[in-house]
């Protein structure tokens, strides 16, 4: 029997290059919310990926970014603090489009986190041409000298995404699992339902939305005498104009979010939901410290 190894890893990159779709795809189940906004993830998911030589545990983290608001800086703050504690840090460039100087600065901000392994990773292959695989393969090899790897992949097509899986072991420290191999994250149920209904959310609204959503849940309980699981939740939102955004006319919008929703939520729980969504209005959230606290961040 040959040792096994276990360890964290994250995936760094400009917001968008595609860390949450990967983080789902090598866990084999949904524990990120992606969504093509940039800024979708905004805590520390960790997704746990069992393989016959042992154990993954990807830490999917918010992309990294310039902050604007209290909510960015503290998006920045977790980001910082996961890179410090992991074993593996793999970065993601898009084989779509040229390595730029958000890419230049992500990559050499590494060199603050010298414990960690360094892997870099060319994403999104299914997307382009042989060239610029090619050509992206030599502008990121060509970012660090220290790469302990350089691999191109699809998350989406799931291309590379054994290679990816079993070079990221093999620079894991040996040691045993960390969790039971029937989990597959450590999000509470709770708070996996209030990524669903973000993402539901997040469903085709403008740009200036996304960052002024959130969500939390009152109760999540099974309806007695019956199949059903009832979820009590709510959509905050910074201003009048967006509630109204949000619930759409004569709420349709809030009707297709719920729906949205609950067909991702009743897979998680096994059975039928019931969701009460009520859109609530939580002034400048974003730049106020006790109501950030108040929502987790």
């Amino acid at each position: 029997m040959s040792d096994t190894r276990s360890g964290f890893v994250t995936f760094v990159g400009r917001p968008n290059v595609g860390k949450s779709t990967l983080t789902n795809a090598l866990v084999g189940e949904k524990v990120a919310i992606t969504s093509d906004k940039p800024q979708t993830t905004r805590r520390a998911i960790r997704g746990i990926v069992n393989r016959p030589g042992g154990q993954l545990v990807v830490v999917d983290t918010p992309g990294i970014h310039r902050p604007r608001t209290l909510l960015g800086q503290r998006l920045n703050d977790l980001v910082e603090q996961v890179l410090g504690d992991v074993d593996v840090i793999a970065f993601c460039a898009p084989a779509t489009e040229k390595v730029g100087p958000g890419d230049r600065r992500i990559a050499e901000s590494l060199s603050g986190y010298p414990r960690a392994k360094k892997v870099a990773l060319v994403t999104k292959t299914d997307a382009a041409t042989r060239d610029q695989i090619t050509e992206r393969l030599v502008e990121v090899d060509s970012l660090r000298e220290d790469w302990a790897a350089v691999i191109p992949l699809s998350a989406v097509t799931n291309d590379q995404l054994d290679v990816l899986s079993d070079e990221l072991l093999a620079l894991m420290p040996e040691g045993p699992a960390l969790y039971d191999d029937d989990i597959t994250t450590d999000e509470t149920l709770e708070d996996r339902i209030a990524e669903i209904i973000r993402e539901a959310a997040l469903h085709g609204v403008r740009d200036e939305l996304p960052h002024s959503i959130a969500v939390t849940i009152d109760d999540v309980a099974p309806r007695e005498g019956s199949d059903l699981t009832d979820v009590w939740a709510n959509i905050i939102v910074e201003r009048d104009s967006q509630k109204a955004i949000i619930i759409g006319r004569k709420g349709t919008r809030l009707a297709d979010v719920g729906a949205r929703a609950r067909a991702g939520i009743e897979p998680l729980v096994g059975g039928r939901v019931y969701l009460s969504l009520h859109v609530r209005v939580a002034k400048e959230w974003q730049r106020d410290a006790k109501q950030l606290g108040r929502l987790g961040f």
